[in-house]
């Protein structure tokens, strides 16, 4: 070429592999393979002793890191040139490309600790995070963009003093600027910054994608973090306190609001258990030692959360196992420590979990008691400050609630919705949609808590005032037909749709339930529950069928 010999990259990659690893995969400039149950990975190249020409600009911006021996180290070192050509340029097959191996390793050594944790970080938060958000962009960036990243946030002196203080900061710091790469399509080789990393994938459709997704996460602030369950058991206790924000050059990283609905959120989802007898009593002996232990402030909410939830399902448990047995004076003592056991839940869970006293009251014939709790409960639910699911009024929620801990908020100031284990029977009436729902592996009917306050008036009054009754229904109505999503989530439209039919078949009005129910099989089918609602419509036609 040109009147020189020249040696192939292609060639010499084929050459190179086929004989010192026949078995190996290539990509790229690399080979990997299992050798004797290990995998590995092996470039072969040539070693160049002096530094190249187009990266002489690097030297120039080394004015505070690495240190000048360090430089002085990399240079005189040279680079190597491994078997890859540019994938877009008319010799791919012939170039080779140089390779800064031995140079980013020796900038890495010299990174400070925070420094090389933050780089630790970006390395967990791209596999953990940014490469879960979809299967269309989990491949387009990797870690060397994340090294790359580090290294110029360093360089650059973006973030003042790389300390543990500043941790989290020195992580946003290389966030922002790897978002702001990915909103250009443009990411620096830090050692000859013409050479864009991006060049080759993250461009067109895909860099738009992928700059979407990670806005979303760079709108949620440090709090994006904890998508990571590696991460969040970290850094959690860190970004606890509320007055103690994260700095950085655009003021507060997170509000305490904002991070306070990503942790409830993750509180209610995250404290599932698993309902068998045996899985209970392991999880209440290992209460037992949580509650000896010292544990932060996070630790203490997710203890109680999940200790509510066992103390829920047990107390109705007890109570079943007890009536069973027929013997009056067992079944007495069994009533006696459910209902400690659903009150003691009620106390240091959230606003919502009132309605579990509730539902043991109407499952045990006390309507009245059940009324009075119900009438506590829509005070609590009435209250301009709650927060449901992730639905909340900033200003009101801070005045009432801001600064305090957060098993406190979660008591004044949290609800969330009803969850129905498939091992316990709260309401009779619903027996048929839990059964449905079991036999469809699913383990949890979610019922919206607004719907289930309304539910429970209406069958609670049945027994006391039919007037009082008919106007529960009401608002029941009011609330399916009405809701905008603010109240009732569109996920769990097909159990409230089946709810509202299950009171107006009990109040004998069979058209309107059986509209109900045709709405109900016509939702998302979030709680399997459909089952039931073909059955209820067959029944009803079956025993009424002039009345439809």
């Amino acid at each position: 070429m040109n009147d020189r010999v020249h040696i192939s990259s292609s060639i010499y990659k084929e050459l190179t592999f086929s004989k010192s690893a026949p078995n190996s995969t290539v990509h790229g400039p690399c080979g990997s393979g299992n050798l004797a149950g290990a995998d590995y990975d092996t470039a072969h190249c040539f070693v160049c002793d002096f530094w190249p020409l187009s990266a002489s600009s690097w030297i120039n911006r080394c004015h505070a890191w690495p240190d000048p021996e360090v430089v002085n180290d990399i240079v005189r070192n040279g680079c190597h040139f491994v078997a890859i050509g540019h994938p877009f340029g008319p010799h791919e097959y012939e170039e080779w490309r140089i390779s800064f191996s031995q140079a980013e390793y020796k900038c890495v050594s010299a990174m400070n600790h925070s420094q090389f944790l933050t780089y630790g970080l970006l390395k967990l938060f791209l596999k953990e995070v940014i490469n879960q958000q979809s299967e269309e962009t989990n491949e387009l960036l990797c870690s060397y963009h994340m090294k790359t990243t580090i290294f110029w946030a360093v360089q650059q002196n973006t973030l003042p003093h790389w300390c543990p203080q500043n941790f989290l900061a020195g992580f946003w710091v290389c966030f922002k600027l790897l978002l702001k790469w990915v909103y250009e399509g443009i990411c620096p080789n830090f050692f000859i910054p013409q050479n864009n990393l991006f060049l080759t994938k993250v461009h067109g459709s895909a860099q738009n994608r992928l700059f979407v997704q990670l806005h979303e996460l760079y709108k949620k602030g440090l709090a994006c973090l904890l998508q990571s369950s590696s991460i969040m058991s970290n850094i959690i206790d860190v970004l606890y306190n509320p007055r103690a924000f994260v700095f950085t050059n655009e003021s507060f990283m997170m509000s305490e609001l904002d991070f306070d609905v990503e942790l409830f959120s993750i509180v209610n989802t995250g404290t599932d258990i698993v309902s068998d007898k045996h899985q209970y009593i392991k999880t209440i002996h290992l209460i037992e030692q949580w509650v000896d232990s010292r544990l932060t402030h996070c630790q203490v909410v997710i203890l109680q959360r999940i200790t509510a939830s066992v103390l829920q399902t047990t107390a109705v448990m007890l109570h079943n196992m007890c009536t069973n047995t027929g013997v009056n004076k067992q079944m007495y003592i069994a009533d006696k420590i459910s209902c400690h056991m659903l009150k003691l839940a009620a106390k240091f869970g959230c606003v919502s979990d009132m309605l579990y006293v509730a539902m043991y009251y109407y499952k045990t014939l006390r309507y009245r008691e059940a009324l009075s709790v119900i009438e506590m409960t829509k005070v609590k639910l009435a209250q301009p400050y709650l927060m449901y699911r992730r639905s909340v009024d900033r200003e009101r929620y801070i005045e009432a609630v801001g600064g305090q801990s957060w098993p406190t908020k979660m008591r004044q100031a949290v609800a969330w919705d009803i969850k129905l284990d498939y091992t316990v029977f709260y309401i009779s009436e619903l027996i048929p949609e839990q059964q449905s729902a079991i036999k469809n592996r699913w383990p949890t009917l979610y019922i919206p808590v607004f719907v289930m306050l309304h539910f429970l008036e209406f069958l609670c009054y049945r027994h006391i005032d039919t007037t009082l009754s008919q106007a529960a229904l009401n608002e029941l109505q009011v609330l399916v037909h009405h809701d905008q999503g603010r109240y009732v989530h569109d996920l769990c439209r097909d159990i409230y749709w089946e709810i509202l039919g299950i009171c107006q078949q009990i109040t004998g009005n069979l058209q309107a339930a059986l509209y109900s129910y045709q709405q109900s099989l016509t939702q998302y089918p979030w709680n399997n529950i459909q089952g039931a609602t073909q059955r209820r419509i067959q029944d009803m036609i079956q025993s009424t069928p002039y009345q439809l």
